[in-house]
């Protein structure tokens, strides 16, 4: 093994057989059929903000850097398409928090970071990466990861949830900035400030919504109250938020509150929505229905990394447990942005410089000195951001009737056709948690591989059970984590020590 191969192993911190391993890596070469690229000082998996920020940072440390995202073009969901098309009336309709994830982008792109798009990674370990794209297949080498994969819309069971004409508030919004499509005479159902925000946008492109079937519980507002003189120190986004409201208002949108329960109707596809307020049902018809019920952190990769997670009773999602600077319980990965616990886009822009700095200090390019002096305004400016969260958790909380199903015939996992009446039968049956509720029923074991009813699982045995969901538990995750082929795993076979 040349010996500088064994002296950059060693730097990295690796423990004795990995660096071993790690050094003949680093001399690059072919694994099969797959190339095996030369070490990076940090890799990081997503191009949202949390990922270019800690990228940007990174580079100024002077370390190098791979950054891999599946989409096309960086800006992860909340920047999606923003260096597309910036004609004025896309402007105006997607307004200036979106836009102002331009001068990130740009400045992303000047960083010298190598940027991987359309890139897929479906296996971590520590030191290495495991990815594919159209061009085909490889394994990068890092001595340090940070996983920055975002959030996801939190699951929103309910009768008629899995009808064609049915998607979420975040596809709608999708829709609208990566393609300029809007649904017509569309219903939105659910909670949260994303509700309105795309609401309010599909005024502006001149396709105000049908209805909105608002599902904030009544008593969220006075549970959030103690909240709000800290909210003041992030007060823009309580004025974003009233803003929103008085657009709605201005275009005759109609929003029913207090909602207690809602069905969608329909057989082959979506023809109307049903709610009960006070004990009185109403309806209305309509092809097509967004729901949304706030974000929750994409943790598949944490967990498969057997990092430690919490359960947040107050945002009710599982979140990994790191330090002040994101770093995780594996002492190689650090998680920042909406991965780490949902916060919104200045935040998370905010902790991937945060966890970037950390990295620089842990590989020795800065101490721990010029680490604290270049962080502490950002962890200040981190704070104030942040504030705003207590008040809009409890303020959005989602109520008991919309997280875990009412009804038996409602399907939990949309991968495997599993109700909640089977959930139930097998509580009572004994099983524990998710895991072995998927030896049973194969919940969480489609090509989702759980993330659609990961945390409703939890939600329903807990409730079923009368356990805490911590207790519960989640679904035992492991590599591969997205779906790939056979093929493609046999050609990332491990070296035989012999030779790259």
């Amino acid at each position: 093994m040349p010996r500088h191969g064994r002296w950059r192993a060693q730097s990295a911190g690796l423990p004795g057989d990995r660096a071993w391993r790690y050094g003949r890596r680093a001399a690059g070469g072919r694994r099969g059929d797959q190339p095996v690229t030369a070490p990076f000082d940090v890799a990081i998996i997503g191009a949202g903000p949390a990922g270019m920020a800690a990228a940007v940072m990174a580079r100024k440390q002077g370390l190098s850097c791979v950054v891999f995202d599946e989409a096309g073009r960086p800006g992860g969901q909340i920047y999606r398409a923003v260096t597309e098309r910036p004609e004025r009336d896309r402007q105006d309709i997607l307004g200036p928090d979106y836009y102002a994830g331009l001068d990130l982008v740009e400045a992303f792109q000047r960083s010298g970071a190598e940027h991987r798009a359309g890139t897929m990674v479906w296996s971590i370990a520590e030191g290495e990466i495991h990815w594919r794209s159209r061009s085909g297949s490889g394994v990068t080498f890092a001595r340090r990861i940070v996983a920055a994969a975002g959030a996801m819309e939190r699951p929103f069971p309910l009768r008629g949830w899995t009808l064609p004409g049915v998607m979420t508030a975040g596809a709608a919004q999708i829709l609208l900035k990566s393609a300029g499509l809007v649904e017509d005479d569309i219903v939105f159902v659910g909670c949260g400030p994303l509700l309105y925000l795309v609401a309010a946008q599909y005024c502006r492109a001149g396709h105000p919504p049908r209805l909105i079937i608002e599902t904030t519980p009544r008593g969220n507002l006075g549970a959030a109250l103690p909240h709000l003189p800290r909210a003041l120190l992030a007060a823009r986004y309580l004025f974003k938020g009233l803003g929103l409201i008085r657009e709605l208002r201005a275009a005759g949108v109609r929003i029913e509150r207090g909602v207690e329960q809602v069905e969608l109707e329909g057989e082959d596809a979506i023809r109307g929505a049903r709610w009960r307020i006070g004990g009185r049902w109403q309806r209305a018809d309509t092809g097509r229905v967004a729901l949304h019920q706030g974000v929750v952190p994409n943790v598949n990769l944490a967990m498969a990394l057997r990092c430690r997670h919490l359960w947040d009773e107050r945002q009710r999602c599982w979140r990994p447990a790191l330090d002040e600077w994101n770093r995780s319980s594996q002492p190689w990965l650090w998680i920042a942005g909406d991965e780490a616990g949902i916060a919104g886009a200045v935040s998370a822009r905010l902790s991937g410089a945060l966890a970037a700095l950390d990295i620089a200090r842990d590989l020795g390019a800065i101490d721990e000195r010029e680490r604290n002096r270049a962080g502490t305004p950002l962890r200040a400016a981190l704070g104030r951001d942040r504030a705003v969260r207590p008040f809009l958790e409890t303020l959005y909380r989602p109520s008991d009737a919309f997280v875990v199903p009412q009804a038996d015939d409602v399907i939990i996992c949309r991968c495997e056709e599993v109700t909640r009446s089977e959930i139930a039968r097998v509580v009572k049956e004994g099983a524990a948690g998710p895991n072995q509720a998927k030896g049973f029923l194969r919940c969480g074991m489609g090509p989702c591989q759980g993330r659609m009813c990961g945390h409703t699982v939890t939600e329903t045995m807990s409730a079923l059970s009368g356990k805490g969901q911590e207790e519960i538990g989640y679904f035992r995750q492991r590599m591969p984590i997205k779906p790939i082929t056979t093929g493609e795993i046999a050609a990332a076979a491990p070296f035989d020590g012999e030779g790259a």
